[in-house]
């Protein structure tokens, strides 16, 4: 079987040779990132997980700051910094980290460290075809690694890290190896990008890929205000405008500008500013083109790189056509929530509540993939959650993922998998609402699901006397994390 699978890396190394490049030493200015992680396990939520260890890169910028992955620290319990030809390890703190554009800020605690380090300053996005240089530790050694490579590609890709994003990336004609992720590439002495991800099988060979500047200056000026607030998205559906009927029957000229709105999620910022029909022909002063794209630092790119590098709180202008009325609107740009549920979770452990063996948890992408279900209804609500706006009933999607059988559940082994509606005629929303419901001092607690004929029952009398039975035969450490335990 042949594998081409998009895979956040820890390496990045060049295999063509590229002339007359400046050199830079970085030697000053790298380090090496060993990190502990503690992977927590959602189908035994109670317990703290496995442990690994990984190995990447980073680098000093301004303001003894070290720049690197966040896939290469995600999840740390402890994490190691070696600067380049220095034998010491220096322990590191994650200061800010955003897994949506897998990018963090580590700081050493002991004021010597940066005393000889020199930060690296950021360049401009590289161009088609111009070299760069790569630097990291893949896997084959121990010391710094410098390799070369050529701008092949600059597009919008997604960024496997969280699963569920997709921002700016550039390719180059690499390899992707283990070792190195959070190394910079260099050109001109300055940072062009930071090494993130490739493909892994025979499909796809010498492709790799960088986080390029802007997505690194907008991580920057973020965290400038002290928290990180994710990117902000407008959340609408673009059908491209390029069949000249169409265009015709919109009032359009021929002149490849506009396209058309297709859906507006109700809970996103442009509600109420964007209706589903609008064609939109400008943002901040760009000409949108037909095939969903806008001229920017002389490349074309997604529409959706205008927003991309604003934060929340900017405002960005809309020139659109609506009814065949021209009109200009200005969106106040928010975060989205909604599309969490399909984006890997990292740094907490997994929310649960238990209660007489059930085991409850929020739909998850890592949930899903912890127990491999194949249940329609799941699957249903996890793959609409955002085009259904399922998230209006169900801010949470409360599932039955486990039961550790007992004779308190007896012959509910057939709910598993099932979603939650209501406990006690009180409708379940998130996991919150299940720890309330189970709170309320009852002699039986009636659980319905969505779909099922009948409900699960259990005895209050009875769910107190498992209550230790269970803990001791399962080693169940405690009934409960409502989002109070987190890796950091």
């Amino acid at each position: 079987m042949i594998r081409s699978t998009l895979f956040a890396i820890a390496s990045l190394v060049a295999t063509s040779a590229i002339a007359d490049i400046p050199k830079v030493d970085v030697h000053k200015s790298i380090v090496r990132i060993t990190t502990t992680a503690q992977e927590p396990d959602y189908r035994v939520p109670w317990n703290p997980g496995s442990i690994s260890t990984g190995i990447g890169a980073g680098f000093v910028i301004d303001g003894n700051r070290i720049l690197t992955n966040a896939h290469v620290v995600s999840n740390g319990r402890f994490m190691s910094v070696q600067r380049e030809n220095d034998p010491r390890q220096y322990s590191g703190q994650v200061k800010f980290i955003a897994h949506d554009c897998d990018l963090a800020i580590v700081t050493i605690s002991d004021p010597n460290f940066f005393k000889t380090m020199q930060p690296l300053h950021l360049g401009p996005l590289p161009t088609i075809q111009s070299g760069v240089d790569v630097y990291g530790y893949p896997i084959g050694g121990e010391r710094l690694s410098v390799t070369q490579g050529i701008v092949s590609r600059i597009d919008f890709e997604s960024y496997s890290h969280s699963g569920a994003d997709s921002h700016l990336a550039v390719q180059i004609d690499a390899a992707i190896n283990p070792g190195n992720s959070g190394g910079p590439v260099l050109q001109n002495g300055k940072v062009v990008g930071i090494a993130f991800q490739g493909y892994s099988g025979d499909v796809a060979q010498n492709v790799g890929f960088m986080i390029p500047t802007p997505v690194i200056q907008r991580f920057l000026a973020d965290i400038a205000s002290g928290h990180y607030n994710r990117y902000v998205d407008l959340s609408v559906t673009y059908e491209n405008l390029t069949n000249a009927s169409a265009r015709r029957a919109l009032g359009l000229p021929d002149d490849d500008t506009g396209v058309l709105v297709g859906s507006v999620e109700s809970d996103a910022c442009a509600a109420g500013k964007l209706q589903p029909g609008d064609v939109l022909l400008s943002i901040d002063g760009h000409r949108i083109i037909s095939d969903q794209t806008v001229e920017l630092d002389g490349e074309n790119v997604d529409l959706a790189e205008i927003v991309e590098r604003k934060l929340k709180g900017d405002k960005v202008k809309i020139g659109l056509l609506r009814n065949h009325q021209p009109m200009e609107i200005e969106i106040e740009l928010e975060p989205n929530n909604s599309y969490l549920i399909q984006a890997n979770v990292f740094d907490e452990y997994p929310r649960f509540v238990m209660f007489g063996g059930l085991v409850f948890q929020p739909l998850s992408k890592n949930l899903l993939e912890a127990f491999q279900t194949d249940d329609l209804r799941v699957r249903y609500f996890y793959n609409n959650f955002v085009n259904d706006e399922i998230y209006k009933d169900h801010p949470q999607v409360i599932i039955l993922s486990n039961i550790l059988p007992d004779p308190v559940n007896a012959y509910l082994a057939g709910f598993r998998y099932q979603i939650v509606d209501e406990i006690n005629g009180h409708k379940i929303r998130t996991l919150a609402d299940v720890a309330n419901a189970f709170d309320q001092t009852s002699d039986f607690y009636t659980v319905k699901f969505i779909g099922a004929n009948r409900p699960a029952v259990l005895q209050r009398t009875a769910v107190q006397e498992a209550k230790e039975r269970i803990k001791e035969n399962y080693g169940v450490r405690l009934e409960r994390n409502l989002g109070e335990e987190t890796l950091r």
